[in-house]
């Protein structure tokens, strides 16, 4: 080598395009792995060029599985650099909804799904996660683990995006170890159906495994570092691999509101509530409470691109913010009811007790006249007592057993010494004149007699 860079020395071009060349790695070499060492690099600081480059590029959104191996061989300290490495990750990533979701599979003899991709949309959130992963132990199923990333993680309703987003499916797999099962097919099968697979070895794992699973081409895909202890240096790696210099990133576009890079060039999409419009370019909020577009049981209230639920009168929202039930609007303190609250299908109204009529407020109540024509039933006299009534009989008449009807009164023989005494006055002038009476009759015999007699003798002459 010594003798090589000599001869180079009068070329000084030529010995820079080879040192320029040597990271990249010769043809020769093109299926051989990244190898990572523990000597860290001179000068532990970005270029200005890198630096540069950190401000210009961001990652291009993906849809990113972590598969990690924690089978028996991996050490519990080892598993900890290995929770070290996929946050190191996540820092170097533009995590959020609408650039790149993380999901991270946990696998040994079985497979855990830690976190689908639908599930943090924060670096915070996703670290603190990760940092509660637990190992397996038993194990090392990696072709199970690939054909559960494709059964159950990468799908829409786990948070993968449609393929018109045209956001790469990614997964990188970490390993130490043999896969028990077989891989191969299982790797072929997702990268045809389009999922792109980088494979990480460390220590004793099966390069020839990795090559297997791992997408084209393989000196891109495939990795290895010795110890899991520089594991996390690959981080720098990755971002360079996922750094995407587009007109997305750099801001050189006309979207409205989101950018979606679609290789060299790009499309716009729009917020949850918006739709693209026929420019596509801006954005118009969808009406989220046209028929069909909501879940709101009686009314929908557009909010700027959403919705909320709301009830109608005499209802309340249930705790799903959608549904509504009656309220009991004749509960204390409900209504302005004076007596009786009868309640209406999310309304009320009022009534009164027996005795009482419904004033025209319709609240509240008063005494009804039950002495009033038409309200009694007694024969004669009705006398009010408050709320009810009972019946009288004019002088001369008693109540009958019915208590409604009367009877004509008979009199009794029993009087008092007043009324004796005034009978006995009665009674004895009744007397003193039928006496005057029977003399004056007698008289009037005695003249009628006589006029006869005179009568009789008049007519002899």
């Amino acid at each position: 080598m010594r003798r090589a860079l000599g001869t180079l020395g009068c070329c000084p071009a030529l010995l820079l395009l080879l040192l320029l060349l040597l990271p990249l790695g010769l043809p020769a070499a093109r299926a051989s792995p990244h190898r990572l060492r523990r000597q860290p690099r001179p000068g532990g600081g970005l270029s200005g060029s890198h630096a540069a480059a950190d401000t210009a590029c961001k990652n291009r959104p993906l849809d990113l599985v972590f598969i990690i191996d924690s089978s028996r061989s991996v050490r519990p300290e080892e598993f900890e650099k290995v929770k070290i490495f996929l946050s190191k990750m996540i820092d170097t990533l533009d995590i959020g909804e609408r650039t790149t979701r993380v999901a991270v599979m946990n696998y040994a003899s079985t497979v855990k799904v830690e976190f689908p991709l639908r599930t943090y949309f924060d670096k915070a959130s996703m670290k603190e996660a990760i940092s509660h992963i637990e190992p397996l132990s038993a194990g090392t199923m990696t072709g199970l683990a690939i054909q559960t990333a494709m059964d159950e993680v990468f799908t829409e309703e786990m948070g993968t995006r449609p393929a018109t987003f045209n956001i790469p499916k990614v997964v990188i797999v970490v390993t130490d170890g043999r896969p028990q099962d077989q891989v191969q097919d299982v790797a072929a099968s997702a990268r045809t159906a389009g999922i792109e697979i980088y494979a990480v070895g460390v220590d004793r794992a099966d390069m020839q495994s990795l090559r297997i699973m791992a997408s084209e081409p393989l000196d891109e895909h495939v990795f290895y570092v010795e110890t899991y202890g520089v594991i996390e240096k690959l981080t720098s790696k990755f971002r360079e691999t996922f750094c995407a210099a587009n007109v997305c990133v750099l801001g050189t576009h006309d979207c409205e509101q989101v950018c979606v890079s679609n290789g060299r060039s790009y499309l716009c999409d729009c917020y949850e509530g918006y739709t693209l419009n026929p420019d596509k370019r801006t954005c118009s909020a969808v009406d989220m409470c046209a028929p069909g577009r909501h879940e709101c049981d009686q009314i929908c209230v557009s909010n700027n691109g959403s919705y909320v639920c709301e009830c109608y009168e005499g209802y309340t929202l249930n705790p799903d913010k959608k549904t509504c039930s009656a309220m009991d609007m004749c509960a204390p303190g409900g209504h302005d009811c004076a007596q009786v609250c009868l309640s209406n299908d999310g309304s009320y109204s009022c009534d009164c007790f027996e005795g009482y009529t419904l004033n025209p407020d319709k609240k509240t109540c008063s005494a009804v006249d039950v002495c009033a024509p038409g309200r009694h039933d007694c024969e004669q006299v009705c006398v009010r007592d408050d709320l009810f009534y009972t019946c009288d009989c004019y002088q001369g008449y008693t109540l009958n057993p019915d208590k409604k009807t009367c009877s004509r009164a008979i009199t009794s023989s029993l009087v008092t010494t007043e009324e004796s005494c005034k009978c006995e006055a009665i009674a004895a002038l009744q007397d003193s004149v039928t006496s005057r009476l029977e003399a004056l009759s007698t008289k009037l015999d005695e003249v009628s007699e006589k006029l006869q007699a005179y009568q009789g003798r008049q007519q002899v002459v």
